[in-house]
C-alpha cells in the first residue's frame, strides 16, 4: 500500500508540474502526459510507475472519451454536419488509410500492421488545430471552419478501427484475417442493434426518472453506470469496449440531458484520459530513438506529405479554390491523438511488432511539434505551392472581378471579404442607397449571393489588380471586413499605392493588430472585441438610468480616442498576446514601499513622463488623474497606464 501511495504521488506531482510548463507553453496537454508517460516509464532513469495499473485505469479514459463523442455525434447531429463535411471526412479517412497502408506494406510490413499504421496516419489532432487557429484569430475563416470539422469527424470515424484493431493480432493469413473482420463487422452490428433498441426504450425514461430526484450525485452515478454497462455489453462480444460506450452515448445525445451528462462525465474522462496518455508515454523508449530516428523522420514527412495532398486533391474536386484547398490540407496534416489510442490497440494485440510501433510513436510526435509551425504559416505555404502571381481563374459560371470592370462605378465602397460582417456591412449601404462592391474567395457564397442580385465577385482582394478592377481609383471607401491580419497588410499596401488619401477601414478581432494596421495605412481600425465591450458598457448604463444623451457621448469619445478606456486593463504581467505578438499599452499597478525612493516628491517630479497616471489610491481611496503636485506617501498605490518597456523604467523610479 505504501508503495502504490509513493507511485501515486510522483504520479501527480510529476503531472502537475508539466502540464503547469505545457499550459505556460501553450503545448497541448496531451503532449505533456506523454512525457509524463516517458519520464515515469520503465525506459528511462528515475521513478518508475507500474505501467500494468496505469494501463488498467487508462482504458476508462478510452471509454469515457467515445462516450462523449457519441453525445456529440447522435444520429441527428451527424446528419446536421452537411454532406461536404460527410464526403470529404470519409475520403480523407480512407484514402489515407489505404495510401498509407500500402506504402507500409511494400516497405515491407505484414497486412494488419501496415492497416494499422494507416489508420494511426489518418488521425489529426483536433486540439493542437482548434488551439492554434484560435491563438491565430482564424478560427472563423472557412479553410479553419472545414478543417475543424474534418479533423472532429476524424474522432468518429476512428469507431471503426477502435473495433477491427483488436481483432487483427489473432488473425494469421489473409483468409482468417478477412473472417475475423467480418465476424467483427456482424458483433458491432448485433451491439448497436442492441444497444440501439435498448436506449432508445430505456435510457430516455431512466434519466428522466433520475433527473426528477434533483440529486446531482444519483445523476453522476447514473452516467456512470450506464457508460460502463454499455462498455460492459460489447466487451461481452469480444469488442472494444469504446465502442459502446460510443453507441451509448449517440442514443444519449438525442435526449434533453446531453449537456449534464457531458458536464457530470467530464472530470473522470480528463482524468482518465490523462493516465491513457501516461501509459502511451510508457511505452516510448527514448533508448532506441538514435536507432530508429531516420526512419521516424522519414514515416513523418510521408504523413505530412500525404495527407496535406489528399486532403488538399478532395477539397478542390468538391469545388473550393486552390488557395482554400491546400489551406484546409496543411491544417489536417498533422497527427493526432487518437492515433496514439489505435496504435495502443494495435500493441496490445500484437498486431504491431514494438519495433515498428516505435517507429509510428515518434513520427505522430514528430509531427505534432511541427504542427504548429504549419498552421501558423498556412496562408504563406499556401500561396507558395500554388504559386499565385496574379488573380486566381474563378470556377465556370462564377462571376470574376472582370466582369465589374464594365459595371465601373465610381463614388461606391470596396467591401474586401463577404462574410457576416460584410454582408452586414452591404445591408446597411443597400438601404441607405449607397453602391458597393464586394469580393470574396467563397466560390458558393459568391455565386449564391451574385444570384440573389448581390454586387459581389470572385476575387483576391490582397492582388493589386483585382482593386484595380474594381475600381479603387474612383471608390469611396475601402472596407477590411476579413478577421485576417496578413490579407489586411496586403491590401492596405496596395490601396496607399495606387490610391494613397483612399480611407480604409480594417476589422480586426482583438487590439494586438491595432497599432501595426495604422501604421500600415489603416484610416480606422475596429477590434471586435472592443466594440462589443463598448456596447455591452452602454447598454449597462442604459439600464442605470444614464441620460441616452451621455452614454452616446461617452461612446463618441471612446472611439475618438481610439479605446483608450477599454485599453486599460491588467493582464497579469504576461506582455504576449494570443497569437504570440507583443502587446500593447496596459495598466499598471505600483505599491509604494516605506523605502521608496519617491516618497515626499510631486508626482510631476517622479520622472513618469512616458507613462499615464490614470489614478491613485490612497487610504482605500481612489483618485482618478490625480493633480500633479500631489506628493506620494508610503502605501500610495499609483495605477499607471503605458507600453511594457515604460512602465518597468516607471517601476525602476519608483521601487528601491
Amino acid at each position: 500500500m505504501g508503495e502504490l501511495l509513493v507511485q501515486t504521488l510522483w504520479l501527480l506531482g510529476s503531472a502537475v508540474v508539466v502540464l503547469a510548463a505545457c499550459q505556460r507553453l501553450r503545448i497541448p496537454s496531451s503532449l505533456g502526459y506523454l512525457l509524463v508517460g516517458i519520464m515515469l516509464g520503465p525506459h528511462t532513469a528515475g521513478p518508475v510507475v507500474e505501467a500494468p495499473q496505469i494501463h488498467g485505469l487508462a482504458e476508462f479514459g478510452i471509454v469515457f472519451l467515445l462516450f462523449t463523442i457519441g453525445l456529440s455525434f447522435s444520429p441527428p447531429q451527424l446528419s446536421a454536419l452537411g454532406a461536404q463535411v460527410l464526403r470529404l471526412g470519409v475520403g480523407q479517412v480512407v484514402l489515407s488509410t489505404l495510401v498509407v497502408a500500402l506504402l507500409a506494406w511494400l516497405a515491407g510490413q505484414a497486412p494488419a500492421a501496415a492497416f494499422i499504421i494507416g489508420a494511426v496516419f489518418a488521425q489529426s489532432s483536433t486540439t493542437i488545430i482548434s488551439r492554434q487557429l484560435a491563438e491565430q484569430g482564424e478560427e472563423q475563416e472557412r479553410h479553419a471552419r472545414l478543417g475543424t470539422a474534418l479533423s472532429v469527424f476524424q474522432d468518429v470515424t476512428s469507431v471503426p478501427f477502435i473495433v477491427v484493431i483488436p481483432v487483427l493480432g489473432s488473425a494469421l493469413g489473409l483468409f482468417e484475417l478477412g473472417t475475423a473482420l467480418l465476424w467483427a463487422m456482424a458483433k458491432a452490428a448485433l451491439a448497436l442493434v442492441l444497444v440501439f433498441v435498448c436506449g432508445r426504450w430505456l435510457l430516455g425514461p431512466l434519466f428522466r426518472l433520475v433527473a426528477a430526484r434533483r440529486s446531482a450525485e444519483l445523476f453522476t452515478l447514473a452516467v456512470l453506470f450506464v457508460s460502463l454497462i454499455a462498455a460492459w455489453t460489447t466487451a461481452s462480444f469480444g469488442l472494444s469496449m469504446a465502442f459502446g460506450a460510443f453507441l451509448a452515448g449517440m442514443m444519449l445525445g438525442e435526449t434533453e440531458f446531453r449537456h449534464q451528462i457531458e458536464a457530470s462525465i467530464r472530470p473522470f474522462r480528463d482524468v482518465l484520459l490523462g493516465l491513457f496518455f501516461v501509459g502511451v508515454g510508457m511505452l516510448f523508449e527514448p533508448a532506441v530513438l538514435p536507432a530508429i530516428w531516420p526512419e521516424a523522420l522519414l514515416g513523418a514527412l510521408l504523413l505530412l506529405t500525404s495527407k496535406s495532398l489528399l486532403v488538399a486533391l478532395l477539397v478542390h474536386r468538391d469545388g473550393g479554390d486552390a488557395l482554400l484547398a491546400w489551406r484546409t490540407g496543411l491544417l489536417l496534416a498533422v497527427g493526432g491523438e487518437f492515433g496514439f489510442a489505435l496504435l495502443a490497440l494495435g500493441l496490445e494485440g500484437q498486431a504491431i511488432d514494438p519495433r515498428s510501433g516505435q517507429i509510428v510513436l515518434a513520427a505522430v510526435l514528430f509531427s505534432m511539434f511541427v504542427a504548429p509551425l504549419l498552421i501558423r504559416y498556412n496562408a504563406a505555404l499556401a500561396r507558395l505551392l500554388t504559386r499565385r502571381r496574379s488573380p486566381p481563374v474563378a470556377a465556370p459560371g462564377l462571376p470574376h472581378v472582370d466582369d465589374a470592370c464594365a459595371a465601373a462605378c465610381r463614388e461606391h465602397v470596396i467591401l474586401c471579404g463577404y462574410g457576416r460582417v460584410g454582408q452586414s456591412i452591404g445591408r446597411f449601404l443597400e438601404e441607405e442607397g449607397i453602391a458597393y462592391v464586394a469580393l470574396d474567395l467563397d466560390p458558393l457564397k459568391v455565386r449564391e449571393a451574385h444570384l440573389a442580385g448581390e454586387p459581389v465577385f470572385y476575387g483576391d482582394a490582397s492582388e493589386r489588380s483585382v482593386l484595380e478592377a474594381v475600381g479603387v481609383d474612383a471608390a469611396r471607401l475601402l472596407v477590411v471586413s476579413c478577421a485576417d491580419a496578413d490579407t489586411a497588410h496586403k491590401v492596405l499596401l496596395h490601396a496607399r499605392a495606387l490610391r494613397p488619401g483612399l480611407p480604409v477601414m480594417v476589422r480586426t478581432r482583438d487590439e494586438s493588430h491595432v497599432d501595426a494596421l495604422r501604421s500600415a495605412g489603416a484610416t480606422e481600425v475596429v477590434p471586435e472585441t472592443f466594440e462589443a465591450t463598448l456596447m455591452i458598457a452602454a447598454h449597462v448604463l442604459v439600464l442605470l438610468s444614464v441620460p441616452l444623451g451621455r452614454v452616446l457621448r461617452r461612446v463618441q469619445a471612446e472611439r475618438a480616442c481610439h479605446y483608450r478606456l477599454l485599453r486599460e486593463f491588467f493582464d497579469g504581467g504576461d506582455w504576449v498576446g494570443e497569437a504570440g505578438e507583443a502587446r500593447t499599452d496596459r495598466l499598471r499597478a505600483v505599491l509604494l514601499p516605506a523605502d521608496s525612493p519617491v516618497l515626499g516628491q510631486p508626482l510631476g517630479g517622479c520622472g513618469l513622463e512616458d507613462v499615464t497616471i490614470t489614478a491613485l489610491v490612497r487610504a482605500g481611496e481612489r483618485q482618478l488623474a490625480p493633480s500633479l503636485d500631489t506628493c506620494l506617501c508610503a502605501g500610495d498605490t499609483l495605477v499607471l497606464f503605458g507600453s511594457p518597456e515604460s512602465l518597468q523604467r516607471a517601476e525602476r523610479l519608483l521601487l528601491p
